[in-house]
């Protein structure tokens, strides 16, 4: 049994509480796919999975959804749409995002919508997430929820009550939890000028009216605030996570409370909020502003099990900024330290810290994996000796040069010199310990032994050890900065080093 300290796992044992002669717990999740699916929108989906593991741990049977909301209305062209389909995309404004193509999708076989849910649920893939996806498209086109909205169109006037309770001005007279797309200009410019049980008569600003069966045409759903709960009641959802902006006073977790319990009979699924992220540096996510930081762009530098560590590591009511500087170098350190301390039978980790890798890496191999530490293959990729280097090192290297190439600041890159920089004016005391140090590098047979002849170095020669390591630097690099300079040295080859620091006069 997992420990009950963990967020995740106080969850899971009140969902058991709550229902605990249940066959099948379900957790859900979702969001509409009107952009790019951003990393902020991946905080809502690991909450629930890391729920779902918790529950599964446990020996429960979990059913996970995770619902494509693409039966929304396109609501506002993106920025990052290209300004030649611009006006074509303005045309598609009030229809469903499932039902008109992707601008980036060459073929235009795809939809909009799916264009996106196909990238985010690959990216999925890599991070050991796997839920049962719903495309609400689907789902509205093949009336099943007609019941729902039956319920919900026979208490309109309760529903209205309940949210006008949090608003400033109160809903129309004409307001209707029933939204209808048109059957012949496909846009929810439409009016439902009457209802009885199942039908409901409509017309539209194109000129169009009809009166349709809502359990025999799949044109209709429901307005947010109501849709939400009506879903938890036809899934039966025991817990779904809900961002900031649902979870204030009278936002849309509020009202749906009211209208799962009053409405629909069912009880309100365990909550939990969560806080937005960001990427360090910059401001909140947008797809629509198209500042977005997408959950394969992530992967690219983090692997699978340090992109789970970083949510794992912070429960989710606390917001937290993804790093692309140095700071990486240090979570790939810290989660690897917490790796030895899995394995190492010794090492006294405590429950939290044990928890917090099972949930991380999802699949435990059975003996430690031998990974080379990021800062050292920031000096093994840049001097080009990876091809040595294992399985799991050689994928961490791939992240690395990725770091490298598109974020690291330049006091991580270098390129080492082959020759001697003519340019550079060298002491005669300079030369004398650069002569010396030939013989410290060739004695020296580990890491420690070559950090402690620096030293020695410094010393003898009355130079400050920060001096002598900007003189080596200059050398190699032609920078006063580097790696760690003992493991580079070992890193590039004593052979090496001991040439160029012969073309020293």
């Amino acid at each position: 049994m997992a420990e009950k300290y963990f967020w995740a796992d106080q969850i899971a044992d009140e969902i058991i509480k709550l229902n605990p002669k249940k066959k099948t717990y379900v957790c859900a999740s979702g969001i509409t796919p009107s952009g790019t699916v951003h990393i902020g929108n991946f905080r809502e989906v690991i909450t629930t999975d890391l729920v779902v593991k918790a529950l599964e741990d446990r020996g429960k049977k979990v059913r996970f959804v995770y619902s494509w909301d693409d039966f929304d209305r396109f609501r506002k062209v993106p920025v990052n749409i290209p300004e030649s389909r611009k006006k074509e995309y303005e045309e598609y404004l009030g229809m469903p995002i499932s039902d008109f193509p992707s601008p980036f999708d060459k073929t235009r076989k795809t939809s909009y919508a799916r264009y996106f849910e196909l990238e985010f649920e690959e990216s999925l893939k890599k991070v050991s997430i796997k839920p049962e996806f719903i495309q609400q498209s689907i789902m509205g086109k093949q009336c099943k929820y007609s019941e729902q909205i039956k319920i919900a169109l026979e208490n309109k006037d309760k529903i209205k009550k309940i949210l006008d309770k949090y608003r400033k001005e109160p809903l129309a007279d004409s307001w209707n939890p029933l939204i209808i797309y048109c059957e012949k200009c496909k846009k929810d410019s439409t009016k439902i000028t009457s209802h009885k049980g199942y039908e409901v008569e409509y017309e539209c600003k194109c000129g169009f009216k009809d009166k349709i069966d809502v359990r025999k045409r799949g044109i209709v759903k429901l307005q947010w605030r109501v849709d939400w709960p009506a879903r938890w009641q036809y899934e039966q959802v025991d817990f779904e996570p809900g961002g900031i902006d649902h979870s204030t006073p009278g936002g849309s977790f509020t009202t749906s409370k009211e209208i799962i319990k009053q409405i629909y009979d069912y009880p309100v699924p365990l909550y939990q909020l969560y806080e937005w992220i960001r990427q360090k540096g910059n401001t909140e996510f947008s797809s629509s502003a198209g500042n977005v930081l997408t959950l394969d762009q992530v992967e690219k530098v983090y692997e699978p099990h340090l992109l789970r560590y970083l949510f794992v590591g912070t429960r989710p009511n606390k917001g937290f900024a993804i790093s692309f500087d140095n700071d990486i170098i240090k979570i790939y350190e810290d989660f690897d330290a917490l790796e030895r301390k899995y394995f190492d039978k010794k090492s006294g980790i405590n429950p939290q810290e044990k928890r917090m890798y099972e949930l991380s890496v999802v699949k435990i191999p059975k003996t430690k994996p031998n990974r080379e530490s990021f800062r050292h293959l920031v000096t093994l990729v840049q001097i080009n000796q990876t091809q040595e280097l294992n399985k799991e090192s050689k994928e961490r290297a791939e992240k690395v040069k990725e770091w490298l190439e598109n974020y690291a600041g330049q006091d991580m890159k270098f390129n080492l010199k082959e020759k001697l920089d003519k340019k550079l004016k060298l002491s005669k005391e300079d030369k004398d310990i650069l002569q010396e140090l030939k013989s410290v590098i060739k004695k020296s047979k580990t890491e420690e032994e070559l950090f402690n002849g620096f030293y020695e170095l410094s010393k003898k020669h009355n130079i400050k050890t920060q001096d002598f390591f900007k003189l080596v630097y200059k050398i190699l690099i032609g920078k006063e900065r580097g790696p760690r300079l003992a493991g580079f040295i070992l890193a590039i080859g004593k052979e090496k080093v001991i040439k160029l620091l012969a073309q020293v006069g």
